[in-house]
């Protein structure tokens, strides 16, 4: 799979598959549940993010070291995060004999992360220390 870099924005994801059962206990099959607008997967690997110009980056300061004139803003999405998305918004690919998604991060509408840690103390907290 480290052959693999997705570009851009994009983040790949492999969708969950096979039978799902609906609220009153009926089995739909995999080829119905594709069907739905919004399918969930895990998130494989994500793309470096999206493309910004680097305000540092000078074509006339030759003296300066070498910088890249772009840089990229980072997704919010990472590897291994539970993946809510748009499936028509989704690119279908088979590599290495699994189906994957394509998917632009704009079209992820919820992310559920296992090793989310909320924070201790917030800005908040600290405007009270202040005014104690």
């Amino acid at each position: 799979m480290s052959e693999l870099i997705v570009v851009g924005d994009r983040v790949l994801i492999e969708p969950h598959v096979g039978e799902q059962k609906t609220d009153s206990g009926l089995l739909l099959p995999a080829s119905v549940a594709e069907q739905k607008n919004v399918q969930s997967g895990r998130v494989i690997k994500t793309g470096p993010g999206y493309l910004t110009p680097n305000p540092e980056y000078s074509e006339t300061e030759t003296w300066k070291e070498t910088e890249t004139p772009v840089r990229y803003l980072p997704l919010q999405a990472r590897e291994g995060d539970l993946a809510f998305f748009v499936r028509k918004e989704a690119v279908e690919i088979r590599y290495e004999d699994t189906t994957y998604l394509i998917v632009p991060h704009s079209a992820i509408l919820a992310l559920i992360r296992q090793d989310a840690t909320e924070p201790t103390s917030g800005p908040l907290d600290d405007l009270e220390d202040l005014l104690d």
